[in-house]
């Protein structure tokens, strides 16, 4: 007989845990099932590790609008948590004039999001903060920082435990089936085979989405998206960074430019660059420095050579193929597909992490008009 349950969340990535924290917040009985042997390993663990100011995402999008919300809440829940951050803005720059057009529609993309604290700087105004850069102009972000990731996963999951939650770690759902009156999933574990009925299940799996939802027995297929992934690299700098901002280049198709950011400690790296994958290796291959020599050169002319050496990579899901235009956040209930208590996530990618509290909000609203 299957053991009953209010709500199961599939994934414990930042986001599923942060829409775990707001139902158990709410009152409802919350289990996170991660296949893993701990919490945030895949995607949440491979980025920037940046809070995003909601610059760069189309008018009206849930990437804008959750964005821009998430940011608020998330440097109120790092400094009521006592989650480690620095806001040490960001330059966005223009190389050359030719790209000042691009710039100046990166600045009116961001104030038609209620991105309202961007500075716009001369190459002169740019080189007072960084002396280091190379631009000819540069929009300053001062809202930017940078974050301890695991260490906002660690409070997300304390929150969820002292709400009456649990985490199950090692506890991967192999299949399952949609019923009227609930999602029935069977869960590989430590302890073997159990089956699970969830009066709500919520599909925050992220790389793994499509694959979960497809393993659904009476889930219709035609409401499964298809699924891309784009590995993006890093490269560690050898030796001091001689910035304080982070410095992202004009947007490529993809991704946000092979960028600077910096960690906590000061330590800088640069990335990710885009390389669209069929599977999952996190490899990065040394070979790809030379591409990212030549881009970081036109924001800093004096990198020294081989002063970048292999960091680690990360794997975005995205639901939009090579060459389209990018994807929004989905946000899928059941309302769009016709399958009760369920609710699916896909391309949560950058700036997911950002996100994440204001993503959680926006599901549990919607959680409580399916009671």
């Amino acid at each position: 007989m299957a053991e009953r349950i209010d709500c199961v969340v599939i994934g414990a990535g930042v986001v599923g845990l942060a829409v775990a924290r707001e139902l158990a917040l709410s009152g409802r009985e919350t289990l996170v099932l991660e296949a893993q042997s701990a919490i945030g390993t895949q995607t949440s663990s491979r980025n920037s590790g940046v809070i995003h100011a909601g610059i760069h995402y189309p008018a009206d999008s849930l990437k804008a609008r959750l964005c821009v919300a998430g940011k608020r809440r998330l440097y109120e829940f790092c400094d009521s948590h006592g989650v480690q951050y620095r806001r040490c803005g960001k330059l966005i720059v223009a190389t050359d004039a030719q790209q000042l057009p691009a710039l100046q529609a990166i600045d009116a993309a961001a104030r038609a999001n209620d991105v309202d604290d961007l500075r716009w700087l001369s190459g002169a105004q740019a080189r007072q903060l960084e002396p280091a850069i190379s631009c000819c102009a540069a929009l300053y972000s001062p809202s930017t920082g940078i974050l301890d990731t695991h260490g906002l996963m660690v409070a997300l999951q304390g929150d969820l435990e002292r709400a009456g939650g649990w985490v199950a770690l090692r506890a991967a759902v192999r299949r399952g089936r949609c019923e009227r009156g609930g999602i029935v999933l069977e869960v590989d574990s430590s302890d073997g085979l159990t089956t699970l009925e969830a009066a709500l299940a919520i599909n925050c799996a992220g790389l793994q989405a499509q694959e979960l939802v497809r393993a659904l027995e009476g889930f219709p297929r035609s409401h499964i998206p298809a699924a891309y992934y784009a590995k993006g690299n890093y490269f560690v700098l050898r030796g001091t960074a001689p910035f304080t901002h982070l410095i992202y280049p004009l947007p490529e198709p993809g991704g946000l430019g092979i960028h600077l950011t910096l960690d906590l400690a000061g330590q800088g790296r640069f990335g990710p660059d885009v390389e669209w994958v069929s599977s999952f290796d996190y490899a990065v291959n040394p070979a790809r420095a030379d591409r990212f020599y030549g881009a970081i050169r036109r924001y800093w002319p004096q990198l020294p050579d081989g002063a970048l050496h292999p960091g680690y990579s990360g794997i975005r899901p995205k639901i939009t193929p090579p060459g389209a235009p990018p994807g929004d956040f989905l946000i899928q209930g059941p309302r769009d597909h016709g399958v009760p208590n369920l609710i699916n996530l896909y391309g949560i990618e950058s700036p997911g992490f950002t996100a994440a509290l204001a993503i959680a909000a926006q599901v549990a609203a919607l959680c409580a008009t399916l009671r």
